[in-house]
């Protein structure tokens, strides 16, 4: 299918490309960015006057559902939710039943996105058998099998020998391991240790257990020298140890979420489950220091965070409710609002959920790496239209996810998605 994108203002945060412009795509490639060729007679035209023209959206935290949790999320509605958010390649987490531990799951999940011809799934393989913290999984046949990286999810590993074990192995072979900093028995509560916690009466998290853990996890990257990605950073102190590590030029790279780059505990208000979150909505001050890091580029990227939980798993009291929240589709709306208020640029924004998560996934993206997360001349043609000035408001109707739980429920949001193109096929158009 040959696409024209007219009228659009082009940005390519990797290049610095940053000019109104066409975008000409054929055979799944991008022909020309510019001025489309003069023989150049598209199927289909995009107008895109007043636009954004942007790599698709690069997600490093999403959970699928799939396989065994299909009651929370079908694969067909979590891609849907995808191609509406803008977001073209997504990192899904191997937390699922039964877990991405085996070459063969791995192998049927990308095989079932793939014949939805939406998202680009890049799944994570478990870390440790079955993801409980004591015998290695089989990481190279894994990465065969299309992992872009090795995580243990929400499940801590106990043993820091096994923890070493693993880092030592990931290092040898240049697999990434993705961690979210949690220290096992500290991180047990339902809301972030403080006042409010103790006066709503809720078990808390302290920030310790997230300091402890990256403590931990830095000093086993400075004797394996392997490569870790944080996931999820909520912390102020996370914030700046992270900083630390990376002036020390260890090989480390962070994320945190669109949850906690914009809320705080007191959005939980009076035991609103949609704000059961992991990691925990912290204080205002935490969240400040995650709007500062992703600024500077202490944290590498923005993540939707999805995780869609059914309706009758939030409808429990706040501390028995599954966490989690939808976001796919709130991503590029969430990012713009950050932008907006920290009155930053477009194409850094941009930068945050394209080539900054493309750079973080690297050479594991393999011959995706021409497409995803830029834009460029006889490259793959991910491409998504964007808008910056009307808003929408979030309700259950306007998502596409199965899971309607979101905190951001009722808000008016900046910026919408009009079109997505996934590989040349234009796979969602409002």
């Amino acid at each position: 299918m040959k696409i024209l994108i007219q009228n659009g203002r082009v940005i390519d945060p990797a290049s610095g490309f940053d000019q109104t412009a066409d975008l000409a795509i054929a055979a799944g490639r991008i022909v020309a960015m510019g001025a489309a060729p003069a023989d150049f007679s598209p199927d289909r035209v995009i107008d895109a006057k007043g636009c954004l023209v942007a790599p698709g959206l690069v997600d490093l935290a999403a959970r699928l559902r799939e396989p065994g949790q299909e009651h929370a999320g079908m694969l067909e509605s979590e891609m849907a939710a995808a191609m509406a958010g803008g977001v073209t390649s997504l990192v899904c987490s191997p937390d699922t039943e039964p877990v991405l531990d085996e070459p063969g799951l791995v192998e049927m999940l990308r095989y079932r996105a793939e014949k939805l011809h939406q998202a680009r799934v890049l799944p994570l393989g478990a870390l440790t058998v079955g993801l409980k913290g004591d015998v290695l999984s089989e990481m190279g046949q894994l990465t065969a099998a299309g992992c872009v990286g090795f995580s243990q999810a929400e499940v801590p590993i106990a043993s820091t020998q096994v923890l070493q074990r693993a880092l030592q192995y990931a290092s040898t072979f240049g697999f990434v391991v993705w961690l979210r900093p949690q220290e096992l028995h500290l991180g047990k509560g339902v809301a972030a240790s403080g006042p409010l916690a103790t006066r709503m009466g809720l078990s808390g998290v302290s920030v310790a257990a997230e300091t402890i853990a990256l403590h931990t996890i830095f000093e086993l990257v400075r004797s394996t020298r392997a490569r870790v990605h944080l996931c999820r950073i909520s912390s102020a102190q996370g914030v700046e140890l992270v900083r630390q590590a990376k002036a020390e030029g260890l090989p480390v790279t962070a994320d945190v979420s669109i949850n906690s780059l914009h809320l705080t505990d007191a959005d939980m208000g009076y035991f609103d489950s949609r704000a059961r979150l992991t990691p925990v909505l912290r204080q205002q001050r935490d969240r400040d220091a995650l709007r500062a890091g992703l600024a500077d580029g202490t944290l590498d990227a923005l993540v939707s965070d999805h995780t869609p939980v059914d309706a009758d798993a939030k409808a429990l009291p706040f501390a028995e409710a599954e966490p989690g929240a939808t976001g796919l589709e709130l991503l590029w709306s969430l990012a713009l609002k950050w932008g907006q208020e920290a009155k930053l640029p477009l194409p850094q924004v941009l930068s945050r959920i394209t080539a900054d998560p493309a750079r973080v996934l690297g050479a594991a993206l393999g011959p995706l790496q021409d497409s995803v997360g830029h834009l460029a001349v006889g490259g793959g043609a991910d491409v998504c239209v964007l808008t910056t000035e009307d808003h929408w408001p979030v309700t259950a109707e306007s998502l596409r996810s199965q899971g309607k739980s979101t905190p951001f429920s009722g808000y008016e949001l900046p910026g919408r998605v009009l079109a997505t193109v996934v590989g040349g096929h234009l796979a969602f158009e409002a």
